[in-house]
Order: structure tokens, then sequence, then C-alpha cells
């Protein structure tokens, strides 16, 4: 410090002053400056000087709202050198001046005057340097907003906002497309646009990202206030938490201080309660991201609940993946946070407005994905399981959806968790429907091993009545057939009757031969045995001869058609 103190004594005070030098000490750096230009400058110090002429002034500046570099400008001033006024200590040296009272009352062209009048013309109409200059207040914030500086920047703030939104970013856009088939669309369509930012070249939403927690909300709410557009304030309140969040830490990372840790949660929960409630103004990803930052930094409930609400509003948005939500502490049941969901699935079914059932089936789909995911945890109870899918059946109850989700969410379950007894497997398969599996789902069932006897017997018995109805329908179709081909049967079962007709007349011929073959034997015939098969065989020869069947030695059987032999 004593080399420090040459070089600043060798520099900029006269020598002829070295007998009425001062030595001050200000956090922890020595200051040797002269008694006469301090006074004429410092209406503040020329007080202390002459009531405390020999006295050390240092424990009489405690209070100074200046650092050593601050105030070794001031010094310099006050000995007539040049100082340089900058954007980031223009406000510091305002305040210094200020605190010494440098007036014009007490001397013209005094620094304060100096320091003010670089703050308007240069600080002011500027984005960036409003910015900059308020970055520079964060330890004398009380000093700066009493002589109105911070309002000052401000207002300069929100009038350029209010000119040109995008000076907060470009707001995002819908997570979901109308267009399902663009799929590049879908892949881009939460990120802002990047080719605008090529264009506008006083456009840099990371500004301030830099401001601290006590700048910037008071900021974001004067906006709010000010009808800034919502989707501005949500795209720089996200990349605010991008900045001061996101990209510090990691979800669940213990090795953080825990001033740090403080630090971000306060961001967190700030940064939900300045979002507006406007639905979508978040892709619904990016709101899962901040729920889990919020559970891992142990937010308030508050803010918790509303993120969840949020998400909740915009549920149909959300993949599979967005709803891995771990579970925290040590004591963890479960992988996933169950509860948490659930909660959002309430959320989302009593703040749905949507004129059609899209909605609804696009998350009762979410909710079986989502169980066929998890169902693989050997820590998933059965109970939350269960009321995981009765929400997602009770949701898309009255729509045409198929059970087959469910039920590759049981088989899973069930296959991962062997040890369930029959009861327990059957409280499982309570809400599978079996009316609503495809054929191709009854198949699987039918042979599946895993499920209880009774469950896999109902399968069956529901796959037989509803093969029982296809049938039904068919033989009405059947007969809904037009006139044409109605005739065309009507030709072909007359002419199956005159064949039966014929077929009866033949047959009652056979059996008048039978009752006069049966009346001889029955009169005692005193024929020989021979002669009596012989007109047996004759007989016999005669009813097929009458039935059209040709004799002969190979012709055994008169109802079997003769097969005809093809040459080689």
């Amino acid at each position: 410090m004593a080399t420090r103190q040459c070089i600043e004594s060798s520099s900029w005070m006269p020598k002829s002053t070295f007998s009425k030098d001062v030595q001050l000490h200000f956090c922890g750096v020595p200051f040797t400056l002269d008694r006469e230009l301090l006074a004429a400058r410092s209406a503040k110090l020329a007080s202390l000087l002459k009531d405390h002429p020999q006295e050390d002034l240092s424990h009489l500046l405690g209070d100074m709202p200046a650092d050593p570099n601050t105030f070794e400008l001031v010094g310099r001033f006050c000995h007539g050198c040049e100082v340089n006024i900058s954007t980031e200590n223009v406000i510091r040296v305002s305040c210094l001046a200020s605190y010494l009272q440098m007036t014009e009352i007490h001397s013209p062209n005094n620094l304060l005057k100096k320091s003010l009048t670089f703050f308007e013309q240069k600080v002011i109409p500027s984005w960036h340097k409003s910015i900059r200059a308020l970055k520079s207040t964060e330890n004398i914030l009380q000093q700066a907003a009493n002589l109105g500086l911070i309002d000052a920047c401000v207002d300069s703030i929100l009038t350029k906002v209010l000119s040109n939104p995008c000076l907060l970013g470009e707001p995002f856009k819908n997570s979901k497309s109308d267009d399902d088939d663009d799929i590049e669309e879908n892949e881009n369509a939460y990120r802002p646009n990047a080719r605008r930012k090529l264009f506008v070249l006083d456009w840099k939403p990371e500004d301030l990202t830099g401001l601290s927690l006590q700048l910037y909300e008071p900021i974001i709410r004067a906006m709010i206030l000010r009808k800034v557009p919502s989707d501005y304030i949500a795209a720089n309140l996200y990349q605010y938490t991008k900045t001061r969040v996101f990209c510090s830490t990691t979800v669940g990372d213990n090795n953080i201080s825990v001033y740090k840790k403080n630090s971000q949660r306060e961001t967190i929960e700030a940064v939900e309660r300045l979002l507006p409630n406007e639905k979508g103004l978040l892709p619904c990803t990016l709101l899962f991201e901040m729920l889990r930052f919020a559970i891992a930094l142990e937010a308030s409930v508050d803010c918790r609940n509303g993120l969840e609400g949020r998400i909740g509003k915009q549920l149909d948005q959300a993949s599979v993946k967005d709803l891995f939500i771990p579970t925290q502490g040590y004591a963890k049941e479960e992988q996933y946070d169950m509860e948490c969901v659930r909660r959002i699935l309430k959320h989302f079914y009593s703040s749905y407005t949507g004129s059609n059932a899209k909605g609804i089936i696009t998350v009762a789909q979410l909710v079986e994905d989502f169980l066929s995911e998890v169902a693989s945890d050997i820590d998933l109870k059965i109970a939350t399981f269960v009321a995981l899918a009765d929400m997602s059946i009770a949701a898309s109850m009255g729509t045409q959806r198929s059970s087959d989700g469910i039920y590759r969410a049981i088989d899973i379950y069930l296959d991962k968790h062997r040890y369930l007894t029959e009861s327990e497997k059957e409280e499982i398969c309570r809400v599978l429907d079996c009316n609503k599996m495809t054929p191709e789902a009854w198949e699987h069932a039918a042979q599946n091993h895993r499920l209880p006897l009774r469950v896999a017997v109902q399968v069956l018995f529901v796959a037989q009545l509803q093969l029982r109805d296809v049938i039904g329908k068919e033989g009405t179709t059947r007969g809904c057939l037009d006139d044409g081909v109605r005739e065309l049967e009507e030709e072909e079962e007359e002419e199956e009757n005159n064949e039966m007709e014929k077929m009866s007349k033949k047959v009652m011929e056979l059996e008048r031969e039978c009752l006069m073959m049966k009346k001889e034997i029955q009169s005692g015939s005193c024929c020989s045995r021979g002669k009596k098969e012989k007109e047996k065989g004759s007989m016999w020869k005669e009813m097929k001869r009458k039935f059209g069947c040709v004799s002969g030695l190979n012709d055994c059987n008169c109802h079997v058609k003769k097969k005809k032999v093809h040459p080689r």
C-alpha cells in the first residue's frame, strides 16, 4: 500500500502541499491528500477539517458510499487532474460527490454537476448504457435511489421497451404447431427467431439478465403496469432464470453453497410471481424445467403450486419426457414424483375449456405412455399406478379410444412386479376395460399368463361377444343387398328345393322297397340261402340304380363322388 501511496502522491499532488497533507484510510487503502484542495471542492470535508483539524477523519467517513477506486478518482478531481467518467462509474461518482457535498453552491464546475451532466447526456439516451450503469449500483442502491438515478435508468429502459418490445427478447412461439406434418417447425417451435437477431443491432435480451434481483424485479413490475406485451415479458423472465439458475447449476446438485442455493431459490420464486398468467407464453417443456429446479431448490409451496397450475393449463402440449420429475430427498420411495404429476393432471382437467375432446384425448394418451414408461419402476405403488390410470380413463370416457395403452402399461407392471398376489393383480386390472380392447390386444391377453385367471376369462368372454355381434352385423348387412342379388339367391334356393323334392321321392321309394323286403322275409319263403342272397343282391342293386349310383365292384359307397383321375 505504501508503494501505491507514493506513486499516487508523486503523480498528482504538488510537492509544495506535502506539509498540509491529510491522511485518510479507506477500505484499508491509505490516501495522502491536500487539506486546502479538498476543502475547496467538498463542503463536507471542509466542515470536518475545520472541526477536527488534528484528527484522523477516516472514522468520520465510515458511511461513505464508495470504493477505493471511486475515492481515488474524486481525489484526483480535487487536485485538478483530469478524471475519466464512464458509464460504469458515473453513478458511484455521483453518489460520492453528493455525499461529500461537491455542489455548485460550494464551488463552480464541481464534480456533482459534471457527473450528472454525463449521466443525462450519455447514459440515459442509450439502452445498453442505462443497463450497464444500473449494474454498477448493487452496493449503493439506497444512495443512487435517493439521487433519483435508479428511477431515471428504469424510466429510460421502460420508454425504449414500450417503443420496441423486442429489446426484451423474441417471444416464444406456441410449442404445438397446427400442422403436425411440419416436423421441422415443431422442433424449433420454442426457439426465438435467430434471423431477427442478425438485423436488429440494438437487440440484446441478455442485458437485463445481468441485473441483480433487487433491480430486475421492480423493472419487470413497472413493465407489467405499463402494459408491455406479456409474451415479451415472459421471454425475458425465462432468459433471466436460465442465466441465473439453469446455467449455473444442475438439478439436484448438492455441492453448491448455501448462499448460492438461497439466491437461486429467491430468483425462481420471484420469476414465478412475475410471470403473467396467460396460457402458452412459455412452452410446456420450459415450465417443467422451472418446476424441476423449484423442487430441487426447495422453493416455497406457492411457487411450486403456481408452476404446476401453469403447466396444467397447457398439459396437452407436453411430452412424456416432461413428466419425468425426479423425487427429491434421501428417503425416495419412488423414482419419480407421481403426486406432482397427479396434481398437474387435476389442474388440467379442472381448467380445460376446449370446444372439442382433442386436448383431453391427447392428455389421456400422454398419461398412458407415461404409465408404460414408469411401470418398470420396482418401487411404483399399486395405488399410485391405479390412480393415474383412473384419471386417464375418466378423462377419455365417452370417446372412441381403445384400452390398449392401459393394457400395455398393466402388462409391463405385472412383468416387473411378479411378487404380486392374485388379489393385487386383480386390483391393478380393475382399470382395464376389456370392451374397448382391439382384437390384437384380445389375442395377446388370451395367451398372457401374467394376467389373473378371472381377467383372462373375461377377455375371452368379451371377445366371443364381440365376434357374435360382428357375425350378426354381417347377416344384417347381407339382408340389405340389392334386388338383383336377392332374385339370384331366390333362384338358387328354388333349384335347391327342386333337388330336395326329387331326393324326397327317392327316399319314399326306398322305404316302400324296404317294406316289401321285410314282408318277404316274414312270409317264410322256402327259397335256398343262395337264392335269397341273389334276390337280396338284386334288390339292393335296384335300389342303387334308383338313386343314380353306378353299380360295380369298385362302387362301394353311393354317396361318395368318384374322384377324377387326370393323366400324368
